[in-house]
């Protein structure tokens, strides 16, 4: 199948490396030339304009975005509509909300073009590893899809499924990086105890070692938590600064909505804010009310 990519970034382009590696033929399209030019010795056929990438493609055309989140989405679909004839398939494989995700299928069904969202695991590791996709849309258009979607899961009978009609991909995905979130802060915080202990001198990259193989806690984040202790033991020179790139917070906000209690997901967001918070005024305000309340002793700033 020939299979159209818009945008080139790593995830993008190894998605379609994965692609022209199982036998397909991709165009890619990215909105700096530089990027496009940087993956054409991949066997990407480039394309320089979204008109070009069209072009490119005969019909049904499968035209795969792998943009952020938002308005980049809504901008190309806007672009693209004109250039597309009926029957032809967007899918997108980015992070987007799944609100917008039913809102824009909405839109192109009723111009008569298909739309299926994929949301999508495997960040760098996927050119090699596989991605774990959860794919929402119409069954014939999914199953149409099927050797796209073989190709780029870890097997053509693992790691992927469509688990409902559209939106339901990316609500799934939502979820996905939910649970991700608070099971990366129980690693964090457990790791930051066995640091703390300074009298044991615990070598962290070892136990991290030991965890991964038999233990109920192995997995893959804990994979790579000892990769990084392994070459940096001390994480020297990284700030103490996570950020979020929407998904917990959308998570957090449904849970809300739906009257799931989900404070473990919740505080691990709360927490990567925390972290960007040089100056925290809120435990300034709590020194200032121990000390009128009770005379405790406040611990002045250098």
């Amino acid at each position: 199948m020939k299979i159209g990519m818009i945008g080139l970034g790593r995830m993008g382009a190894n998605m379609a490396e994965r692609l022209i590696k199982g036998g397909h033929e991709v165009v890619g399209f990215a909105r700096r030339k530089e990027s496009v030019d940087s993956v054409i010795d991949t066997g990407i056929e480039g394309a320089y304009s979204i008109e070009e990438l069209v072009s490119k493609l005969s019909s049904p055309r499968i035209i795969w975005l792998m943009i952020p989140a938002g308005a980049p989405v809504d901008d190309a679909i806007a672009k693209l509509m004109p250039l597309l004839d009926k029957g032809d398939i967007i899918v997108d494989g980015g992070n987007s909300n799944y609100k917008d995700t039913m809102r824009r299928a909405k839109k192109l069904q009723e111009n008569s073009f298909k739309y299926v969202d994929v949301g999508t695991s495997g960040g760098i590791w996927g050119l090699t590893e596989g991605y774990s996709m959860m794919v929402g849309g119409e069954n014939d258009v999914v199953d149409f899809l099927k050797p796209v979607l073989e190709t780029l899961a870890p097997a053509p009978d693992k790691g992927w499924g469509r688990v409902g009609a559209v939106g339901t991909g990316h609500f799934v995905k939502m979820v996905h990086n939910g649970i991700e979130y608070g099971l990366m802060q129980a690693y964090a915080e457990g790791f930051s105890i066995l640091k703390s202990k300074e009298e044991f001198n615990l070598d962290l990259h070892h136990i991290a070692e030991i965890w991964r193989v038999g233990s109920v806690v192995r997995s893959w984040l804990l994979d790579l938590t000892s990769q990084a202790l392994k070459e940096n033991p001390r994480l020297e020179d990284i700030e103490p600064f996570v950020q979020d790139s929407g998904e917990g917070r959308w998570t957090t906000f449904e849970a809300i909505d739906l009257d799931v209690a989900a404070p473990i997901i919740t505080h691990s967001l709360l927490r990567r804010i925390q972290s960007r918070d040089k100056e925290d005024f809120s435990d300034k305000i709590l020194s200032a009310m121990r000390n009128k309340f009770g005379g405790h002793e406040i611990k002045k700033s250098k």
